[in-house]
């Protein structure tokens, strides 16, 4: 035993001489992979930055990358955050607003290192857009939306975007699209865009799949009540088919809860009947994510709502004496929605200009649509006034003011006064609804004459920054005349007979296809910027710094906008990439349009310098629906809602 153990380690020593000397013969793998290249930073949202990088090669194999980060652009203190083994990775956990540096390099089995790829950046967005809730996105109704991370003039060029799919509907679309992101409906979370007709239906669609998807549709149609007739009203030809819901509803996010009006003839009910039927709108307030009432709704707009006043009144809405009733069968609801303050204000003026009519303001409590609202006419003792706006909601400041412009009608020149016909109005909520200042042009009574009234498109509230020290609250509003006025909201100047002392007026400069180029539109700002469609014009840009408006355009785009122009929207990335959307709906089928029916055209141009970026086709499968008149599209999450005579039309970034 002992022999025969003492050979077995001697075996064993001598098998180890080779295997040592096999190690020995071995070389090291000292060879570092080649270094990434063509890294990318892409800002995907204001939490989360992607990456994207080329891959390396290695003499054995690549089996990893390691992925450092700084904070800052420009930034030298890098630190490793992670280590994939693909070529891309997503950073999230971020913070809005912020600019990170990336570099990356490669790894093999041995440990070796690569060289640093160059150096990334990309800034995170300053907060996502959480959704569009109103007309114009916000309640100073500049039109911006700029917390949009997707789109930018770098990608919105004919080859990159177009027109992805579309969602059928009942009725033609005048109410801008409207938009929540990330919400809980049929056991999902989705993103959902709401629209309403004038077939008085509204529809849930989810906002991104394609095939469109439908969640819900509220109709407030049945036996004996439908769609009141065009004709019925007197007007002829300003709408097309039928009326129903044509002001842009306003969505609580808070309480997850849509209004919106709905406009209807009845045959059936108490009074109602085929020779004599009754005309009702009422005021719904609608479950995001069901359609179903609630809040006490609907709350019923009718003419047992009265102001003090001899002015004008209808024989189909009497009121008692001493007091103008408001008529549901005359009054036009075609400004969008304003939820302010925990109410829900509403306003209107006619159908064709047919009188008698009058402006009104109805403002509802949000959370029960039972009590008593608040009331203000703008011509309780003569007649007229309608707030139009093309279909701007009032607007509001900081402070709960709300601002109007008023149309044609009584102007009461000397106080104490009750009528406001071609006036900026500011009312103040504080105590009912009441006339806190007001500012009415010196030719007020030339514009009454000559229908060349205010009214004609909506007011801005302009971001401080706009202002000077001496002027620092602005508001900006355009007329038939194409002239726009600059004013100090602290200071709107009333009315001067000798002459207006506000602090701009500002003609539209002519255009290629008009000499007077009257305004239907609402302008829109963006980063000291004002930009314009008038009637038959071309977009132009004023620029607006230390409270003075430009006299002329500092820049104008080449395509010409027929009737009635174009109502602007800006979406943007904070301060960068800044794009200006505007629809050509000129093809709307009514007479003061071109009289016949076409897509609508979606324009998208560079908001610094007016580079048109991308048009949409005017006829085949990559065209908008027919147009309707005066409609906004709405810029979201990387797409663009487009209402029309028959769909909602969606564009986006397509399809690799």
């Amino acid at each position: 035993m002992a022999w025969s153990a003492a050979r077995a380690r001697a075996a064993r020593r001598s098998l180890k001489f080779p295997r040592q000397r096999q190690r020995a013969s071995q070389t090291p793998d000292t060879t570092a992979p080649t270094a990434p290249t063509g890294l990318s930073a892409t800002a995907a949202s204001s939490a989360q930055i992607n990456l994207a990088w080329t891959a390396s090669t290695d003499n054995v194999g690549v089996t990893g990358y390691r992925v450092e980060r700084c904070q800052g652009a420009g930034c030298t203190t890098f630190a490793q955050i992670a280590a994939p083994t693909t070529t891309s990775f997503n950073n999230s956990g971020l913070t809005a607003g912020t600019s990170y540096s990336y570099q990356v390099r490669a790894a093999d089995a041995a440990g070796n290192l690569s060289a640093y790829s160059s150096v990334a950046s990309a800034t995170t967005s300053g907060a996502d857009n959480a959704g569009v809730f109103t007309h114009r996105n916000d309640n100073f109704r500049t039109g911006q939306n700029p917390n949009e991370t997707v789109l930018a003039p770098a990608n919105v060029t004919p080859a990159t975007f177009g027109k992805l799919f579309s969602c059928a509907v009942d009725g033609e679309v005048y109410a801008q699209p409207l938009y929540v992101a990330n919400y809980l409906i049929q056991g999902g979370t989705h993103n959902v865009v709401f629209v309403a007709t004038q077939n008085d239906s509204v529809y849930a669609f989810d906002a991104d799949a394609n095939p469109c998807v439908q969640y819900w549709q509220k109709s407030f149609l049945g036996t004996g009540v439908t769609t009141v007739p065009p004709g019925d009203t007197g007007e002829t030809g300003d709408i097309n088919t039928q009326i129903g819901i044509t002001g842009t509803p306003v969505i609580d996010p808070a309480t997850g809860t849509l209004y919106v009006v709905a406009k209807t003839k009845e045959t059936a009910g108490t009074g109602c009947s085929d020779n004599s039927p009754c005309y009702f709108q009422r005021l719904h307030a609608l479950d995001l994510a069901t359609g179903n009432e609630k809040f006490n709704g609907p709350a019923n707009i009718s003419s047992a709502i009265t102001v003090p006043g001899s002015g004008d009144r209808d024989s189909t809405c009497p009121a008692p004496p001493g007091s103008v009733a408001f008529c549901p069968l005359r009054e036009s609801q075609r400004p969008g929605l304003l939820l302010l303050n925990g109410k829900v204000y509403v306003a209107w003026a006619s159908h064709g200009d047919i009188t008698p009519y009058h402006g009104w303001v109805i403002g509802y409590a949000a959370a029960d649509l039972a009590q008593a609202p608040v009331v203000f006419n703008t011509t309780p003792d003569g007649g007229l006034g309608g707030i139009w706006m093309s279909g701007t909601g009032p607007a509001a400041d900081a402070d709960g003011n709300i601002y109007l412009i008023t149309g044609n009608g009584t102007f009461d020149t000397a106080a104490p006064r009750t009528n406001y016909g071609d006036s900026f109005i500011r009312l103040s909520p504080a105590s009912g609804l009441s006339v806190a200042d007001f500012f009415t042009p010196a030719n007020q009574s030339n514009l009454n004459d000559g229908d060349l009234d205010l009214g004609s498109g909506g007011a801005i509230v302009l971001p401080d920054s706009a202002g000077s020290a001496a002027h620092p609250h602005l508001l900006i509003g355009g007329d038939k005349q194409g002239v726009l006025y600059v004013i100090d909201r602290d200071n709107m100047t009333g009315f001067n007979a000798d002459g207006d002392q506000i602090l701009q007026t500002v003609p539209i400069s002519a255009g290629p296809a008009c000499i007077t180029c009257r305004i239907f539109s609402t302008p829109a700002f963006w980063e000291g910027k004002l930009y314009v469609v008038a009637n038959r014009d071309v977009l132009k840009q004023y620029t607006l710094a230390n409270g003075v408006l430009s006299a002329l355009p500092a820049l104008q785009a080449g395509d010409v906008f027929g009737f009635p122009g174009a109502t602007p929207a800006i979406s943007s990335n904070g301060a960068t990439n800044g794009i200006v959307w505007a629809l050509d709906t000129s093809n709307n089928g009514t007479p003061n349009g071109s009289g016949s029916s076409a897509p609508a055209i979606l324009f998208a141009y560079d908001a610094t310098s007016l580079n048109k970026l991308y048009s949409s086709p005017a006829s085949g499968a990559e065209a908008a629906g027919n147009a309707v008149k005066f409609t906004v599209p709405t810029v979201a999450n990387g797409k663009v809602y487009v209402g029309t005579q028959t769909e909602l039309s969606v564009f986006g970034l397509l399809p690799n």
